[in-house]
């Protein structure tokens, strides 16, 4: 059976499933060290990773040592961070100085980089301590993590299912309390998706919220950067440090990071919320999904919103995505295929190839369609504070297959369409959360996607927590941990 386990942490042996922010006050309180922490989590890894497979490169020497510098570095009076003794494992696509850095990929299986990603850089500043990386489907395509290099990530709530992608190792690694908080990154559902099926936290920002660099295109916005915990809140505190300007990348927003860092309170009552089960019929949902969201939106009417089902007008979003998404595999790996052609998978061959064909008429009708998307979506906020809709169409399928081939009895052509319910709303630019929403009849999580309007970041944070503490699906653990 799942175990219900609250925030307070009693001794040091559950001090892997407490709060990101209970630890950073104890640390700073002097009721635990850096190094208990630290040590904590590194057992756990070793108690728990075998099963799941997240944690693909562990630097346990190099983490213990900087544990012993934060706690050195606290006791002398200095200033720390927001996140100062925390651990925390790397995406295994954010480059690491020092530390191997794949992608999943068998082309970077020795990659060693000599920098950090600013999104590394950022945690690094903050305090946090890096154990390790987590794995990712090839070069982060798909919302399925497993690849050539180290095998598959599993769920932690059922071995035999997908833990979801790309950042399916910081999501299984979350809910078995190998860290307490993660980075991550988001196209097509790659923060959504993976926290969905593990019973997780995971918010793609705005684009611009988290400024990325170094990246291939730096006015691209279909991609973001963007925090991973087990709680809301706790999303919050990583994104305050993840958030914020950088002059190296042209579209980062100018709002500072310190924003978002909780406490998240505030009173939803009021709220005029849209509930989509399916998009309009845009997308087939699993009929258990849908069991499970549906008592799960009610909550909302009980703290005081008001629900109604309604869609903003998607047509044009699934074109959208998938030309500009096949525009920028073409940009990023198009050359390295050239040189390495066997040793990609062929879905993302095929990505790569349908941006090669594209021309510069279809690029710019993508953007008028992207465009008017955005204006349609822009009007539809005016009229509601958030749309809710599943994160998944699929709870956490069978990890030996790439992906569902059907959903609903609906036939699913490639491994991008049964991701329709995220993908979709990257498209539109809007911040979205999934947050647990519950669990099926075979016990496996379900999530709820809460979308906001242009920039509202902080809103969907404080309705995603409002409806965390009025439930507390995230409390139940997976019984491996």
């Amino acid at each position: 059976m799942s175990r219900d386990l609250s925030d307070n942490v009693g001794n040091v042996q559950e001090i892997h499933f407490a709060s990101a922010r209970e630890l950073v006050r104890r640390i700073r309180a002097r009721e635990l060290s850096a190094r208990e922490v630290v040590r904590a989590h590194l057992d756990q890894i070793e108690r728990t990773n075998p099963h799941v497979n997240a944690i693909v490169t562990l630097v346990a020497e190099k983490a213990l040592a900087q544990a012993r510098e934060a706690d050195e570095r606290l006791a002398s009076g200095a200033a720390t961070g927001p996140l100062h003794g925390l651990p925390v494992a790397h995406k295994d696509t954010h480059a690491t100085a020092g530390i191997r850095t794949t992608s999943g990929s068998p082309i970077f299986a020795d990659h060693v980089p000599a920098a950090d990603d600013l999104i590394v850089e950022r945690l690094r500043a903050a305090g946090a301590i890096t154990i390790g990386k987590t794995n990712v489907p090839e070069f982060a395509a798909g919302s399925h993590t497993f690849n050539p290099v180290f095998g598959a990530t599993r769920n932690p709530y059922d071995p035999s299912r997908s833990a979801g992608g790309s950042s399916g190792g910081a999501a299984a690694a979350l809910a078995c309390g190998m860290h307490p908080i993660a980075d991550g990154s988001d196209m097509g559902g790659s923060l959504r998706n993976p926290a969905s099926f593990c019973n997780v936290v995971g918010f793609r920002p705005s684009p611009g919220r988290v400024p990325a660099f170094p990246v291939t295109a730096g006015w691209a916005t279909m991609g973001v950067q963007g925090p991973m915990a087990r709680e809301v809140a706790d999303a919050a505190l990583l994104l305050s440090v993840l958030a914020g300007p950088d002059p190296r990348s042209p579209i980062a927003l100018e709002t500072p990071g310190s924003a978002f860092a909780p406490p998240l309170g505030g009173d939803v009552a009021g709220l005029r919320l849209a509930w989509s089960p399916d998009l309009g019929g845009m997308v087939p949902v699993d009929p258990a999904v849908t069991g499970v969201l549906e008592p799960a939106v009610a909550v909302f009417e009980r703290i005081g919103c008001t629900v109604e089902e309604a869609c903003p007008d998607l047509s044009g979003a699934n074109e959208v995505f998938r030309t500009l998404r096949a525009w920028h595999w073409d940009t990023a790996l198009g050359a390295l295929l050239d040189e390495r052609r066997a040793d990609f998978k062929p879905s993302l061959v095929d990505n790569i190839e349908a941006g090669r064909v594209l021309t510069g008429a279809d690029i710019g009708r993508a953007e008028t369609l992207h465009t008017a998307l955005f204006h349609r979506v822009r009007t539809f906020f005016e009229h509601y504070d958030a749309l809710l809709l599943p994160v998944s169409q699929v709870p956490p399928f069978d990890a030996d297959i790439e992906y569902p081939s059907e959903v609903a009895g609906e036939p699913m052509p490639d491994y991008l369409e049964w991701m329709r319910s995220c993908f979709l709303v990257s498209a539109t630019g809007s911040p979205a959360l999934s947050v647990p929403a519950g669990f099926t009849g075979d016990g496996l999580p379900v999530g709820l996607q809460i979308v906001g309007p242009h920039h509202a970041d902080l809103a969907v944070l404080r309705i995603g927590h409002a409806f965390e503490q009025a439930t507390r699906h995230a409390r139940r653990r997976p019984p491996l941990a």
